[in-house]
């Protein structure tokens, strides 16, 4: 209904008590003053100053107008500074949904890069595993999701969703020192087909059945648990051997286990996930490139 233009220009002709006035006041022409304020009055559908010999004066809807007018610029300029903030990346909110091996490595490396260039710009972290974090992005709860897929199983990901590839993440057989294969410096999945074992979350238990399938066999899996701390722990007492991503390793160590890589060498691919439409916003785009250039560091994960 109202031009913000027209509604500061009213306003100055309301202080000013004067169409001259204002102009001067704006460094605009009084004609322009003057065509300003009948655009006005058109928009609100009625006169809204009434001239008495040289005076202006308010008519009822203009003086219910003026009371309003310094509260609509007001906000207006504090609507006008906080998406300047927004836009210059000296505010803004993104949230991140990652699995606990991204949250405890890439997140804090990204977030502290942040946080020395822009500590406007406030992260906020919640933990999802795929697929159930991709599904949390498109139903609007999260900005950024941090998942891994793994090469044989098939993946359907939304059109309006955009994947960015960040790191390889190599897959390490965990198994309790003096293991006989443990000498080895890479072992073949085949070679432990008769081990008990430890399998971790749904996706990456459904990948270890997949590959120990590929090559004839079914694993024997006596406990299953998504703590990675639990998985070690369970290997160092010997009650089994594991398969896990090299990010887990890279942040939780135990003395009586030692990892072996596979042979041939099996990955996950980590990617981060963003709405199309979202990329067109400063902060996400922002955290979106922290986490790259975090992730590009990570050689040989």
């Amino acid at each position: 209904m109202f031009d913000s233009r027209h509604i500061k220009t009213f306003h100055a002709v309301v202080a000013a008590g004067s169409y001259s006035a204002a102009a001067r006041a704006l460094g605009y022409t009084q004609p322009a003053i003057t065509q300003q304020m009948k655009a006005l009055e058109r928009s609100v559908g009625t006169p809204l100053f009434i001239r008495v010999g040289r005076r202006m004066r308010l008519t009822e809807a203009g003086e219910a107008l003026a009371r309003h007018a310094e509260t609509i610029l007001d906000s207006l300029t504090a609507a006008q500074q906080q998406m300047s903030s927004l836009t210059r990346l000296r505010a803004g909110r993104v949230r991140v949904c990652a699995f606990p091996s991204a949250s405890a490595t890439l997140i804090p490396e990204a977030l502290a890069r942040l946080a020395a260039d822009h500590p406007g710009v406030r992260v906020e972290l919640l933990e999802g595993e795929p697929p159930e974090s991709i599904h949390r992005l498109v139903r609007g709860e999260c900005d950024i999701t941090l998942a891994f897929t793994y090469p044989g199983l098939h993946e359907q990901i939304p059109d309006e969703v955009v994947e960015t590839p960040l790191l390889e993440d190599q897959l390490t057989v965990l198994m309790p020192t003096g293991h006989p294969l443990a000498r080895r410096r890479a072992v073949k999945l085949a070679d432990l087909a008769d081990e008990r074992w430890i399998a971790g979350c749904l996706r990456c238990r459904t990948n270890f059945l997949h590959e120990c399938a590929e090559l004839g066999f079914a694993p024997d899996i006596a406990f299953t648990t998504d703590d990675n701390l639990v998985v070690q722990s369970l290997v160092a007492e010997g009650l089994g051997v594991a398969m896990m991503p090299g990010l887990v390793l890279s942040f939780l160590r135990h003395d009586k286990i030692t990892g072996r890589a596979l042979d041939p060498a099996s990955r996950r691919q980590v990617s981060a996930y963003v709405l199309r439409e979202h990329l067109r916003i400063p902060a996400t785009a922002l955290v979106l490139d922290e986490l790259k250039a975090v992730a590009a560091r990570r050689v040989g994960c």
